[in-house]
């Protein structure tokens, strides 16, 4: 039972006067079962007597009028009150449809005021009606797909807002376009922080599962839907194989609200389609940092010397294997750059108490606790799950009983109690694996995922708000860089690039291997050579693959199994060099768009159209990414042959706005 209501009343319009309503009281529950959830409404007290049932004066806003069969007509007088609506007129309960329930839940009941009860399916449901507000105490009209309506449902007591809320967590309601007061049920569900197992069924109803929950499609064998959602999306009439871009654009916009991607050149849409982006440069990396590089840039007390000189060595070669323990610490954010070793050693003690507080909240909870408390059990069942299939072809997760599943465990069941709201959400796990991989340490290990899960904390909230931004921004990023392959996909029905989807949420850790995610996540946490710089790791991928894509001519399923099929074939350094070559090509633009000097966080007053020695006025040169570049792709020395030349020399070239 997700949702129980007591004081819901039924207005029988059998009073024993004609200005009287025969209230019934009842209870309202929402229960979800095995393969659905149904709504569940019955008397009190399923022995009462008739003759003792409360009335209630008449009244236009809290009244509805139910019409009987012959036999069950009560006297009623010829004259109602003018204000009664037709449309709340109600057929008896015995004539709408129930669906079989093994548990007997839906058979009809027989006796005293039993034949108001019914039971229906979510499936079922059409839409709802709701009273004006201010007008009355609240009810509810269900209305079924068969368009059977259900008897009015007055709620005596508080109102009728959280059983909306627990039903729209299962399926999605939008407001009537005809009637502010009529939510009606989408087709298909919307997303929700349901995040359960799929897959383990025949194809009834994966369209239905992909809308309701990407998350899982995308993070499991997304190739298994391909058929049938494109079945689904496109006409079984051979001669209208395709659907306008505008419908398709609303099928992805039911799936994620708010969801908007260009597909025409729109009003008020910036038009970016002509600038000339120019060559893309030739990009080299170099080798990763060494512990000898890292050590002559700490000080005696440990402080790190030149913050901004090591992070552009490891966004050019990410970090050798030894220092990735002590400097992802630094990258993630959970090490002050400036910090002294002794500063250190000081907030990991205090950070060890604080995690084992937490720790002990979650231990402590006796059987008896966690059966009054679901959303723990619900996280516990989630990471139970999630945790037996999380790189187990690791040899640090691998074989049964592994200390490393433990702490992968405990690691994200103490994260719970550090963010309840949150909780437990289908690919944190992914997240925490490499972090835990690397650290060895638990207490290290979770203040590192903290850190990581702050970045990442809207990729995982219920609206979705951060996946949102990133498919919008990703879509501007392609257009700028090759709007004959946008234009090209958004004829395939597939410009709206859901999928990414998988990509954004969990940073690519499906699609390189673990190795190759501890290079390329390392990387990016430099947070250079801009802002975003995975959407335009997610360019460099799909421009990799346009040739083949166009040459082919795919088509909505072909594009999407390739993408779903590119999974640990790609090349990390490749992408890496292709990605840092198309943020040159951005970043030296003169005519770059608003919105994509917004997403890459580039100072559009630093570019000045009309100069001719490419300079601003500051004198610092406008390809500053491409010399910044050159000189740390070799071991960094000036033109004197210092390393603090250099590095003066880095800072007047800055990667990154201020």
């Amino acid at each position: 039972v997700v949702y129980e209501q007591e004081g819901v009343f039924i207005h029988s319009s059998c009073g024993k006067n004609d200005d009287q309503d025969s209230l019934i009281a009842g209870i309202l529950r929402v229960i979800e079962k095995e393969n659905e959830v149904v709504v569940d409404w019955r008397p009190l007290d399923e022995t009462l007597d008739t003759s003792n049932i409360l009335c209630a004066g008449k009244d236009s806003s809290s009244v509805v009028e139910w019409t009987q069969t012959p036999k069950e007509k009560c006297s009623r007088g010829a004259d109602r009150p003018s204000s009664y609506e037709a449309e709340w007129d109600m057929v008896t309960t015995v004539s709408f449809k129930k669906k079989p329930h093994s548990n007997g839940d839906a058979t009809a009941h027989a006796n005293g005021e039993s034949k108001w009860s019914f039971l229906f399916s979510l499936t079922d449901l059409k839409s709802i009606k709701q009273n004006k507000k201010g007008m009355g105490w609240s009810y509810l009209v269900f209305c079924l797909k068969d368009d059977v309506k259900l008897p009015a449902l007055h709620f005596h007591r508080g109102d009728s807002k959280p059983l909306i809320k627990c039903l729209e967590k299962h399926v999605a309601l939008n407001e009537s376009p005809h009637d502010e007061r009529v939510l009606l049920v989408k087709t298909q569900k919307s997303l929700s922080q349901s995040f359960e197992n799929l897959f383990d069924e025949s194809s009834y109803g994966l369209l239905q599962k992909w809308k309701k929950d990407p998350y899982i499609v995308t993070m499991g064998k997304f190739s298994k839907v391909t058929n049938y959602i494109v079945g689904s999306l496109r006409s079984s009439d051979p001669s209208n194989q395709r659907r306008p871009p505008s419908e398709m654009a609303d099928f992805l916009n039911d799936t994620i609200p708010g969801l908007k991607i260009n597909q025409q050149e729109e009003p008020g849409f910036e038009v970016i389609t002509r600038i000339d982006l120019g060559k893309q440069p030739e990009v080299s990396r170099r080798e990763p940092v060494s512990a000898e590089e890292w050590a002559k840039n700490m000080d005696s007390e440990g402080r790190i010397l030149d913050v901004d000189y090591i992070k552009r060595l490891i966004f050019k070669g990410g970090l050798c294997h030894t220092l990735r323990k002590e400097a992802w610490k630094f990258l993630l954010g959970y090490f002050p750059w400036n910090s002294t070793k002794e500063e250190r050693a000081n907030l990991q003690k205090r950070k060890t108490d604080e995690y084992f507080r937490m720790k002990l909240q979650w231990k402590s909870v006796s059987e008896e606790q966690e059966k009054r408390n679901s959303r723990l059990r619900d996280y516990r069942s989630l990471i139970e799950k999630d945790v037996n299939r999380t790189d187990r072809t690791n040899k640090f997760y691998e074989g049964e009983d592994n200390p490393g599943l433990i702490l992968l465990h405990d690691i994200l069941m103490t994260y719970c109690m550090y963010d309840f709201d949150l909780g437990y959400v289908q690919g944190m796990s992914d997240l925490l694996s490499p972090v835990l991989y690397v650290m060895e340490n638990e207490v290290d290990a979770f203040w590192c995922f903290v850190s990581y899960m702050d970045q990442m904390h809207q990729n995982f909230e219920e609206q979705m708000q951060g996946m949102k931004t990133q498919l919008i921004q990703l879509s501007h990023l392609l257009r700028l860089l090759d709007s004959g392959f946008c234009s090209y996909l958004e004829s395939q029905d597939s410009g709206y690039l859901y999928f990414c989807f998988r990509w954004l949420l969990i940073r690519f850790k499906r699609e390189f291997s673990f190795q190759d995610i501890l290079r390329l996540w390392e990387v990016m946490w430099t947070e250079l050579p801009c802002q975003n710089f995975h959407l335009l790791l997610c360019c460099a991928i799909l421009e990799s693959e346009k040739q083949q894509i166009m040459d082919k001519h795919y088509g909505f399923n072909e594009i999407l199994k390739h993408i779903n099929e590119l999974s640990m074939k790609i090349d990390v350094e490749y992408i890496l060099c292709k990605a840092e070559a198309i943020s040159m090509q951005m970043m030296n633009c003169k005519e770059l768009p608003q919105t994509v000097s917004e997403i890459l966080g580039i100072e559009n007053s630093s570019v000045t159209p009309d100069s001719d020695t490419g300079e601003d006025e500051s004198g610092a040169e406008l390809s500053c990414p491409a010399s910044l570049y050159q000189s740390i792709s070799t071991p960094v020395v000036a033109a004197n042959g210092t390393r603090d030349s250099a590095q003066q020399t880095a800072e007047t070239q800055s990667l990154t706005p201020a």
